[in-house]
């Protein structure tokens, strides 16, 4: 019978034991509010996760934190639910709780989310490339596509660097990460190339607007 009782007791205490969901889609109450009251872009709402916990403060509440993922790629943080963000409140971009039976909800933001940047057109991409006059000088263009992860868009930068040396192709075109607004100085080269239209007509590509 000991044993028994012994296990019974095991079961409780695993119950006890919340198991936390992972990021999803921002809840619907939480996405109305940062439209209607925070006047958060509806495409930028689609974009970001949430992770929830039950909360204290109602027996239908949660608890909630709202992160950018691209953005916790890029420091290399893996969420895997609520509390991975305990360490690292920089990735926290709003948190709060929310009662979706009462409609009942509080969300402070903890950084300010800057994903409102000007995109340019293929002509200015163009001239900013024909501006670089210095050797090793730099532009970078915010990208919603390609292999890096970070920034306002979503997936890094290309960086276009003037040939430090006399050799090879005028430009060299990069790729790197973003945390913040900035490119991270480990970059990966993609290819080098003489003509700048052609540069600018593919780095435009993905300079757009960021969607889900």
């Amino acid at each position: 019978m000991f044993w028994k009782e012994r296990r019974a007791a095991e079961e409780t205490a695993k119950a006890k034991v919340e198991k936390l969901p992972g990021p999803k889609e921002i809840p619907g109450l939480v996405g109305k509010h940062l439209i209607a009251e925070m006047k958060m872009d509806p495409d930028l709402v689609g974009i970001l996760k949430a992770v929830v916990r039950k909360s204290s403060k109602a027996e239908t509440a949660f608890d909630v934190r709202i992160f950018d993922k691209s953005e916790a790629t890029a420091k290399k943080v893996q969420v895997k639910d609520y509390t991975s963000l305990d360490e690292h409140p920089d990735l926290i971009l709003y948190e709060g709780w929310f009662d979706e039976e009462s409609e009942h909800m509080e969300l402070e933001e903890r950084q300010k989310v800057s994903y409102d940047v000007p995109l340019f057109t293929e002509a200015e991409i163009q001239q900013k490339i024909e501006a670089l006059s210095e050797p090793a000088s730099t532009v970078f263009f915010y990208q919603t596509a390609g292999p890096a992860v970070g920034g306002p868009l979503g997936r890094g930068t290309v960086v276009v660097e003037l040939n430090p040396g006399k050799k090879g192709k005028k430009y060299i075109i990069y790729t790197a990460n973003v945390v913040g607004m900035e490119p991270l100085s480990e970059r990966q080269k993609l290819y080098d190339s003489d003509k700048p239209k052609e540069i600018a007509k593919w780095i435009k590509n993905a300079h757009v607007k960021r969607s889900f």
